[in-house]
């Protein structure tokens, strides 16, 4: 069987490389993909956030897709894909002496293609959800990162009205151009209405949607520009619940976003429940999809029924090797962080840490998810710490200071250095000011569900173990200043996710030396 052929060769390869970084599950990750090949049956392999910021584990599928006698195709991002093609496959294709066809693209190659298509999540995801008819079924599919799955699938799945569009609209439609515009005038004037807010998005009203509507109406719906058609294949679905007897327990997202200084917006929807979209797609060939760290049960019950994944082989390995152990500092009795009393005592905690690890090289990250706490907090220690501090960027000095949001973090951390001291206001929970998030939790309140540990307690919980996996390769003092995690009862939750770690409260110099300044 292919399995004992892949652990052989796998184990082979593992031995003569000498200086390899270790992986511990490498043959069993290999015998479960190749086992998915052969069988057919999907699985969902969880390798743990350290593994996957580190990407060691890609070694192992890489070797099953190599060994597998037909076509397999892998979905990864771009620079994903750029390792596996000048890293991972040829020292692979090497060793175990095959020469099966390596292909990039977007779309499957003719003929009796039995090599490798490696694509990006948005071509596959397209291809799937469009059941493009040149995309044969039943080709065994590797999905890698798929802690950022759902957020592809929402960006694939969102259709948009531009500004442009409304231009169309009235060159199509010459003799109701100027009521087009007196539309377009009715929903400008009623979304800058709306406060300003950080995330410059806004969910749209009822007055507002009405607008729509009545845009919508006026026209005739078979022959809308391509946009528009799209928009209202998704928005009628969501103004149908206003229609005795037509209610849709989950109507779709809608909002949008606007640019206060031209004076222009866009218009967004999408679906909120992707389960009954998504289900189709898995059956029709099996499917390995490889996370960093879903869930904390093995299980990813409910990462699986919020992609509509059924019946699925899942595989969670460990994380507890003590030497990625972190030491976590969390302070006593500071004030919770929706309270005034937290910013100062919050910005006073980070001027105290910089100053403590001062003498230490290496840098030091400051994670703020409050858009102008993070700005604030940016000017203060720059005017005490100068051009060390950076806010949102990657251009930084040897002994720097980034000032950081959860996104622009989690996208370049890997072109940044570890950190020596890695400094974390507050848990990473979707904030209810952002209106994408108020809608979704709207969605889970109508369905009489619980929204926190559903929605925002799992999200939280993967952004801070991806976001701390750096610091488990320089050791590094991590400091959650949030004393939610002391006194609610989900920071139990929290400081299992971030395990293996030794707990502290409290920080001195001696706590950033080096083994040789010990010495």
């Amino acid at each position: 069987m292919i399995e004992a052929e892949v652990h052989l060769s796998l184990h082979n390869f593992l031995r003569s490389q000498a200086g390899f970084p270790s992986w511990p599950h490498h043959l069993t990750m290999a015998r479960l993909v190749a086992r998915a090949l052969r069988v057919g049956r999907s699985a969902l392999i969880q390798v743990g956030a350290a593994s996957g910021y580190q990407g060691q584990y890609r070694t192992s599928f890489v070797a099953s897709a190599l060994m597998w006698h037909g076509a397999v195709i892998i979905v990864a991002t771009q620079a994903v894909q750029q390792r596996l093609l000048q890293v991972e496959i040829p020292r692979l294709q090497k060793w175990l002496k095959v020469n099966k066809p390596i292909v990039v693209g977007d779309t499957f190659p003719r003929g009796d293609f039995g090599g490798i298509l490696i694509m990006s999540p948005t071509a596959w995801l397209k291809a799937q959800l469009n059941s493009t008819p040149d995309f044969p079924p039943d080709i065994p599919t590797i999905i890698d990162g798929v802690d950022d799955l759902e957020d592809w699938i929402r960006e694939q799945l969102t259709v948009s009205l531009e500004p442009a569009n409304w231009e169309q609209l009235m060159l199509a439609w010459p003799t109701l151009a100027e009521e087009i515009r007196t539309y377009r005038v009715q929903l400008t004037r009623e979304l800058f209405q709306h406060p300003a807010n950080p995330y410059e998005c806004y969910l749209i009203s009822e007055e507002e949607e009405e607008i729509l509507c009545r845009t919508y109406s006026s026209l005739d719906l078979n022959s809308l520009p391509e946009p528009w058609k799209n928009f209202w294949q998704l928005f009628k679905n969501r103004h149908e619940r206003f229609s005795p007897g037509k209610y849709s327990p989950s109507p779709p997202l809608l909002w949008a976003t606007i640019s206060r200084r031209q004076g222009l917006f866009s218009l967004h929807c999408a679906p909120i429940e992707l389960a009954k979209i998504l289900s189709p797609i898995w059956r029709k060939q099996p499917v390995v999809l490889v996370g960093s760290a879903l869930e904390p049960d093995t299980e990813a019950t409910l990462f699986r029924d919020r992609l509509g994944l059924g019946d699925v082989t899942c595989l969670k390995f460990s994380s507890d090797n003590q030497t990625q152990a972190i030491q976590l500092y969390i302070p006593n009795k500071l004030p919770l962080p929706n309270t005034p009393e937290f910013k100062p005592v919050f910005i006073h905690q980070v001027r105290q840490m910089v100053c403590l690890s001062a003498t230490s090289p290496g840098l030091t990250v400051i994670l703020v998810g409050d858009v102008p706490l993070k700005s604030q907090l940016g000017a203060i220690l720059a005017s005490e710490f100068g051009s060390r501090v950076q806010v949102d960027k990657t251009c930084l000095d040897e002994n720097g200071i980034l000032v950081s949001g959860w996104e622009f973090w989690r996208e370049n951390q890997r072109v940044l250095p570890s950190p020596q001291m890695l400094i974390i206001a507050t848990l990473p929970l979707p904030s209810l000011e952002n209106p994408l998030v108020a809608g979704r939790v709207a969605h889970y309140k109508r369905s009489h569900q619980d929204w926190f540990r559903l929605y925002l307690l799992p999200t939280a919980l993967n952004e801070l173990q991806r976001a701390v996996a750096p610091a488990r390769d320089s050791r590094a003092i991590v400091a959650l200043l949030d004393s939610r995690v002391v006194y609610r009862s989900y920071g139990a939750q929290v400081l299992a996710a971030l395990s293996p770690l030794a707990r502290i409260n409290y920080l001195d110099p001696n706590l950033f030396s080096t083994p040789e300044e010990e010495s």
